[in-house]
């Protein structure tokens, strides 16, 4: 038998591994639809391999913009968008360490470990605006602009549409034109008159 100090540190070093185990198997996303590991954080970067639905990636820390750096199972680093990757969803048995965790906030009140359990998943994606590195190491995409090109309308073509539509003209008065701004004083001028005596 051990003195309580012991058992104190045993349970503490045991609620550590366990954590670690959690913190491990968060870091685990999984491929949502067929998509490429790029070579670098761009749609127009080389493609390094494809990655069909379901394949398991481990994330890791370097993110730029909606870009994810990942680690495949075979160890093959590269970037994937947010979008095409969600968290892995627990197995439905669980595992080790979610039931010893379960086990544990029963011990502290949460609730009995064997009552049957709604379980709650979440996800959640957040993409920041470009930053100034990003802005100035941008590559123009003249396909995505010809693409856009051959989108345009003439008015003829969208009077033709408004009407197969069954939109109708309507009359509407213009906005008033807004008074010109107060011109700012120059250094020198008075402000009254004619300049400096």
């Amino acid at each position: 038998m051990g003195t309580p100090t012991s058992h104190y540190a045993r349970g503490i070093a045991s609620c550590l591994l366990i954590s670690q185990a959690v913190l491990a198997h968060a870091d685990t996303v999984t491929v949502k639809r067929d998509t490429q590991l790029r070579e670098s954080p761009s749609a127009a970067a080389a493609e390094l391999a494809a990655l069909p639905a379901q394949t398991p990636l481990t994330r890791l820390e370097t993110r730029r913009g909606p870009w994810i750096e990942v680690r495949t199972t075979t160890g093959q680093t590269g970037w994937v968008h947010l979008f095409d990757v969600g968290t892995t969803p627990a197995a439905s048995g669980g595992n080790f360490a979610t039931g010893a965790l379960r086990g544990l906030t029963s011990l502290f009140g949460g609730g009995n470990s064997l009552a049957p359990t709604k379980p709650m998943q979440t996800a959640t994606i957040g993409i920041r605006g470009l930053g100034a590195e990003e802005i100035a190491n941008a590559q123009p995409n003249l396909t995505a602009v010809t693409l856009m090109e051959t989108l345009h309308m003439s008015a003829a073509q969208a009077q033709q549409f408004g009407a197969v539509a069954g939109l109708a003209p309507m009359a509407i008065e213009p906005l008033p034109v807004p008074p010109m701004p107060a011109q700012p004083a120059t250094p020198g001028s008075t402000g009254t008159g004619g300049g400096n005596r």
